[in-house]
């Protein structure tokens, strides 16, 4: 016998009893259960009121008043499937305006933070950041100044929708409003306070802040608990890691941040990246040995920052576990002054 046909002689057995007791209390519970496990079984509507009318002639309810005492058992096991309707209903228009929330919000990151990466001398840039879905938690924006110098920030918002598009338009804003002459370390605290006046308690943000002197190659970062840079030294092909101590943005209203200096020689480049990248999980579910990300970087070396990230990210998409989706951002400033 299968789980169908139980279900049948359970509901010919609850049709049987109320005939014979008559007993709406009994009937209402014994309803509501029986209506529970067709429910989970994916049992329809349609499906239990063309059980119900075969029954009547199975089990000869050949009566006007027996058809009818049957009809109280269908009414009180359809009422059941009634507020799960409502529910399913109810679950629908939720996940409807869920979705227009993201369209708002995707609508908003297309049109206020749009980032576009300057052409200038003596420096090459490179930048892609790809959403795992409508939204990204992830943010970057660089600001080219008049007095030979750059700025940039790599970020993720520990949060999703409308209030991390809002969170990364303040900051965007926040950076605009910087001058060049700001050390990266003043710019995070300034940020911070924003952050943690305007910002919901529960979003944090993890920012690399950078100021890049490209006349004279010289780099100035700081952190807010972002992922450690790498720096590729291209004459010795090695990498160094680049990393300032701070907390989120977003924690604490007078957090203070480390600041770290370094000049980088002809070719060498600033490779800034969100755990998207770092913690990728590979087919096998295993997550991603940064070497990897290395070799693929001197595999690169002598071709322009856009193209290395474009070619990082692709190979990134063949190892990648479909299931195990992140935003993904890289960012990359190459010097070419000698």
């Amino acid at each position: 016998m299968t789980y169908i046909d139980d279900l049948v002689e359970d509901y010919k057995t609850l049709i049987r009893e109320h005939l014979e007791s008559k007993d709406d209390d009994v009937l209402y519970n014994k309803a509501h259960d029986f209506s529970e496990r067709a429910i989970d079984m994916d049992i329809s509507p349609d499906e239990m009121i063309a059980l119900h009318i075969e029954l009547i002639d199975v089990m000869e309810l050949n009566s006007y008043t027996l058809i009818k005492d049957s009809l109280e058992v269908l009414q009180e096991v359809m009422i059941r499937f009634g507020f799960t309707y409502k529910d399913y209903k109810a679950m629908l228009n939720k996940m409807e305006r869920h979705d227009q929330e993201m369209d708002v919000a995707a609508s908003l990151q297309e049109t206020m933070l749009k980032t576009s990466i300057p052409v200038m001398e003596n420096v090459e840039l490179g930048a892609i950041s790809v959403p795992a879905r409508k939204v990204s938690g992830d943010y970057y924006n660089i600001i080219e100044h008049a007095d030979g110098k750059l700025t940039f920030a790599v970020a993720d918002v520990i949060g999703k929708g409308i209030p991390a598009a809002i969170a990364m338009s303040m900051l965007k804003f926040g950076m605009d409003l910087t001058s060049s002459s700001n050390p990266p370390s003043q710019s995070l605290q300034r940020l911070n306070r924003l952050v943690e006046k305007n910002v919901n308690k529960n979003m944090f943000v993890t920012m690399f802040y950078g100021l890049y002197d490209f006349k004279k190659a010289n780099l100035c970062i700081s952190s807010a608990g972002h992922e450690p840079a790498f720096i590729y030294r291209h004459e010795e092909d090695v990498f160094e890691e680049l990393d300032g101590k701070g907390l989120v943005l977003g924690v604490m209203q007078e957090a203070e941040y480390e600041e770290v200096s370094t000049d980088l020689a002809v070719n060498d480049m600033l490779f800034v990246f969100t755990d998207g990248v770092s913690e990728l999980r590979k087919h096998d579910g295993s997550f991603i040995d940064m070497e990897d990300i290395k070799d693929m970087i001197r595999e690169y070396r002598d071709q322009h920052p856009q193209d290395i990230v474009q070619y990082i990210y692709e190979n990134l998409t063949r190892m990648r576990h479909q299931s195990y989706r992140d935003d993904l951002t890289m960012f990359i400033i190459k010097n070419k002054k000698s």
